[in-house]
Parts: C-alpha cells; structure tokens; sequence
C-alpha cells in the first residue's frame, strides 16, 4: 500500500456524558468527536465503519455499518470532515478502536486505522 498516495489521518475526541448516564444501573454514556483528515494525494470515499468497544470487564462491543452518521464523506487530498456519535458502555472505564474503509478514486479500497483512544467517566481515574 503507497501510504504517501492513501493516507488518511484520524483524531478523536471523547466525553462523559454524566446527564445521560445512569452509574447505578452500569450505564456509562459517551460522546466522542472525531476529525478525519486526507493527508495523501488521492480523493477517496469513506464506504463503512467498524469500531471495537471494550469495557473494563473485557466486555467487546462490535459495530459495523455503513458511512458515518448517515454519510460517505468524500475527501479530496487536504480536505477534512468532522462528525459526533456517541456509546454507551457497562463500566466507567472502557476503550475504543477501529477503522473505516475507504474506496480512492483510482478504484483501490483500503482501510483507515482509528488509534484507540480512551473512554472514562472521572478523567482522575487515569493518573
């Protein structure tokens, strides 16, 4: 694979979401802000999604779909496109990682690696 041809960049933010959870039933709501970024040379589809949720129990979650909310962003190299989702998980500490399939113009379907990334309800928890 030419990363410097398909390289697609991808940051995400997540939050607690202490009005939507309810601790005393094991529910942990989440929102988490993502920035996807086409950092190579060819404009490219985002096709569908898949994301790995863990809990602290090593409980995993699987998602699978297509597009992101709704949507196939197209990116033309330098273009950017943010969206918002969120998850709910059984434990204040969890984590999430991940990958979009993406379709570049030139016909060739590659994956974009989400890094994971944390999810926790008391950010002191961590240290």
């Amino acid at each position: 694979m030419d990363t410097e041809k398909y390289n697609i960049e991808i940051s995400v933010q997540s939050q607690y979401l202490d009005t939507q959870s309810t601790p005393e039933n094991n529910r942990y709501v989440f929102a988490y802000n993502v920035t996807i970024i086409n950092k190579g040379k060819v404009p490219a589809r985002l096709l569908s999604r898949h994301w790995v949720i863990t809990d602290a129990e090593g409980k995993v979650q699987e998602v699978r779909g297509s597009g992101v909310i709704g949507e196939h962003p197209y990116l033309k190299p330098g273009e950017n496109f943010n969206y918002s989702s969120g998850s709910i998980i059984e434990t204040p500490i969890g984590s999430m990682h991940g990958s979009y399939q993406m379709r570049a113009d030139d016909g060739t379907e590659f994956d974009a690696e989400i890094n994971p990334f944390s999810l926790h309800s008391n950010p002191q928890s961590l240290h």
